[in-house]
């Protein structure tokens, strides 16, 4: 079974998506034979690195809340990532740009790193509250997933892998991907949000009887 999940890090629904796709795979059988993808997919392609502006600031002018109103979103948000297993830090998390975490994503994908790449950006913006488009903050996280700084700081630069996120956000598009986390099973059945985990348990188990 192939999965193709489409995420960003800044998006707090990614994770917790993550996290619900994690727990749904654990209810089937220990021999399945699923494949686990992560694209990319940039929220926001124009946003500055540190935009020295708090999450709250951010969702106010995004959707035109007031301050207190925002605050309310991501203390929702805060409770689903509970239930969920994760400990979201909204007060210490930095809005930023996240292309180059995605061209650290594919260097760990090269060097079969990827599943815990994933996790560790993760937890680095909503728990860490640490600036993912930021090459130094990468290459320091990177390294917790046992990337060489060296190699990091010669891939951030590589057409390469630029093309290699951009190609996959292309792909976002042609399929009709119009916000995130997206995540497309077998390439027939797509479950976009963070649904319930039994969504994603029902749509994996389906999928899995008809192989």
């Amino acid at each position: 079974m192939l999965i193709e999940v489409w995420s960003d890090f800044v998006c707090p629904f990614c994770y917790i998506g993550k996290r619900r796709l994690e727990q749904a795979l654990l209810t089937l059988p220990p021999d399945s034979k699923v494949e686990v993808v992560y694209k990319s997919f940039e929220l926001d392609p124009e946003a500055p690195v540190n935009t020295r502006i708090s999450i709250e600031e951010k969702l106010s002018k995004k959707y035109g809340k007031s301050i207190s109103e925002a605050k309310e979103m991501t203390s929702q948000m805060s409770q689903q990532a509970s239930e969920a297993g994760l400990d979201f830090q909204f007060s210490r998390m930095v809005p930023t740009n996240t292309f180059k975490a995605h061209i650290v994503s594919k260097i760990a994908e090269r060097y079969e790193l990827k599943k815990d790449m994933q996790e560790i950006l993760f937890r680095a913006v909503f728990t860490e509250g640490r600036d993912v488009g930021d090459e130094n903050t990468l290459m320091e996280t990177a390294s917790h997933a046992g990337l060489d700084s060296r190699i990091v700081n010669e891939a951030l630069s590589n057409e390469s892998y630029m093309n290699q996120v951009r190609r996959e956000e292309e792909e976002a598009q042609e399929i009709g991907v119009q916000g995130v986390p997206f995540f497309v099973i077998n390439r027939k059945y797509a479950i976009s949000g963070a649904q319930p985990p039994e969504v994603f348990t029902n749509s994996l188990k389906k999928a899995l009887e008809e192989q």
